[in-house]
């Protein structure tokens, strides 16, 4: 493993390693696309939770949005951000925003980085309702257990193969220095699907490749 640079922890050394940012670009254009975003209200105020360096707000600009802001825990990763996008540090178990004054909120891979099940997820989850106008929606793109994941963590868990990729390796660096959030997501998918339909209607809902990518709406 590389070491960390500029004051990030191991685990956003891996991070920032794992894709470019136009592999991570394209990644999430795919994704938004998927779950329907082209026929999103382009006026929308959007909120992206645990937005990392910043690119799922880049993928969002790129769609036709511009009412956008960030979330994030880690001051690091967002000083990668240099969009037009209102980027803020906060916690997203206690969001910085008024009641009902969202119209989208949206995370990638960040609610397995939980700490503690159910309580912290349905906190945010709590929060994401709270902040979002009747109607409004809620996407979750996040790691689920497939044969595809358990396949790619399999391959991961030969040296080798580690070696021989950079990609695989940054992936098992992150998973190993998020082993306990991360299997204590992977085992409870039906207590993360209840939490997410207790709030909200499912509109969309697609799981395969390592992942559920799921879309909800806040009843009117």
């Amino acid at each position: 493993m590389k070491p960390p640079e500029n004051n990030v922890s191991a685990w956003e050394a891996a991070y920032l390693r794992f894709e470019t940012r136009e592999e991570e670009l394209r990644k999430f254009l795919r994704r938004l696309r998927k779950l329907g975003a082209n026929g999103w209200p382009k006026d929308a105020e959007v909120v992206e939770i645990f937005c990392g360096r910043g690119t799922g707000l880049e993928a969002l600009r790129h769609l036709g949005f511009c009412r956008l802001e960030g979330v994030d825990l880690s001051p690091a990763l967002l000083a990668n951000y240099t969009g037009p996008a209102r980027c803020v540090v906060a916690d997203c178990r206690q969001l910085p925003f008024p009641d009902t004054s969202r119209d989208l909120v949206i995370v990638q891979g960040g609610l397995h980085h939980l700490p503690k099940l159910p309580d912290d997820l349905e906190q945010v989850v709590g929060e994401v309702w709270r902040v979002l106008r009747p109607g409004g929606r809620f996407m979750v793109v996040e790691p689920w257990r497939t044969p595809f994941l358990q396949f790619v963590h399999w391959v991961g868990s030969f040296r080798a193969a580690r070696q021989a990729w950079d990609k695989l390796d940054a992936l098992e660096t992150m998973t190993e220095l998020e082993w306990d959030t991360y299997e204590q997501w992977l085992r409870q998918p039906d207590l993360v699907r209840r939490c997410l339909e207790r709030h909200f209607t499912v509109e969309r809902c697609h799981i395969g490749w390592g992942k559920l990518m799921w879309l909800g709406r806040k009843p009117e």
